[in-house]
């Protein structure tokens, strides 16, 4: 992932796939090599582009068995849908063939080897509100800078993910919109570090984390993405995510009953985070990488956009506002 400078420091939301339209078009190519594969029932085409340790399980003679299985299944790929992508460098594309629709998933390595690789009957994606209707608010309080968020890859880093498309990440910020003191060297000299985050809306926990160190600011931890999180269900099909916690931080656990404003835990900077900040999104199930992330409005917010300030209700804050809660 590319680290982004922003106001003399650094910021990477938890996305751990290279970003934008280079990613997208990555992964639309390996997904076509492999339907070429599929449709030749050809294990020399299906293994060209496997990482060693693939190669290596996916042996030829294994290879063979399962690409003829396809083809009896499926018949040939007539067309692929665009990947849809997901933290992990993960993909998956819904192959349209003549005997109904194969999903590839595979992910890959940063010389666009596949690493793992699976297939299986498509499975229809989850329902997907247009409009969320559990009432959320700001998940702090005082102000914040949003360095990534809106609806376009311009205004959001995350926009090309699925599950994160609408993410917001949110730095504390003064009055002049500072966000550090100092060179930036320590967590401690960041303005959010350790402030309490709150949640958004009344739920259940279903998942939390707590025991994954911070980082030193500029260094990440891919192999954590989401780093000390917390995962609120707020009804069937809007559940929020919270990331990058303060290391033994988190008040709550798996099973716990939320209200709307508890705290949750402190800022931090877990996980493939390069300074202290929160991560916050919307999605239509508690299973991360399965999600499809929803546009989320707060009920209300102060916002300073281009050096305006007005309340906003409902409040939708993009790349560059500073926010508050009052």
């Amino acid at each position: 992932m590319r680290r982004l400078p922003l106001l003399g420091g650094l910021l990477v939301a938890f996305t751990v796939a290279r970003g934008g339209e280079e990613a997208a078009d990555r992964f639309a190519r390996a997904a076509q090599r492999l339907a070429e594969a599929v449709s030749a029932a050809d294990p020399a085409l299906l293994r060209r582009d496997l990482g060693k340790e693939m190669s290596d399980f996916l042996t030829v003679e294994k290879a063979k068995p399962l690409l003829d299985g396809l083809a009896a299944e499926y018949g040939k790929v007539l067309r692929l849908d665009p990947p849809q992508l997901f933290p992990g460098n993960q993909a998956v594309c819904v192959a349209r063939c003549e005997r109904g629709a194969l999903d590839i998933k595979f992910a890959l390595d940063a010389q666009d080897k596949v690493v793992s690789l699976w297939f299986g009957p498509h499975v229809p994606p989850l329902p997907v509100p247009e409009k969320h209707e559990t009432v959320l608010s700001l998940p702090f309080k005082g102000r914040w800078l949003v360095a990534w968020g809106g609806d376009t890859k311009e205004l959001n880093y995350h926009h090309n993910v699925r599950n994160q498309r609408f993410a917001i990440d949110f730095l504390g910020a003064d009055a002049e919109g500072r966000t550090r003191t100092g060179a930036g060297t320590r967590n401690e000299d960041y303005l959010c570090f350790g402030r309490e985050i709150l949640a958004p809306a009344d739920g259940v926990v279903t998942e939390a984390i707590d025991g994954v160190r911070d980082n030193v600011p500029g260094s990440m931890n891919p192999l954590s993405a989401i780093g000390n999180a917390v995962i609120i269900r707020h009804r069937e099909h809007e559940v929020s995510l919270l990331a990058h916690f303060k290391q033994g931080s988190v008040r709550v656990r798996a099973g716990d009953k939320v209200k709307k404003g508890q705290v949750l835990g402190l800022c931090g900077n877990s996980g493939n985070s390069s300074e202290p900040h929160i991560h916050f999104h919307l999605q239509n199930t508690p299973i991360l990488q399965d999600g499809t992330g929803i546009k989320c409005l707060f009920d209300r917010g102060v916002v300073t956009r281009k050096g305006a300030t007005a309340v906003q209700a409902p409040c939708s804050p993009i790349k560059g506002d500073i926010v508050a809660s009052e």
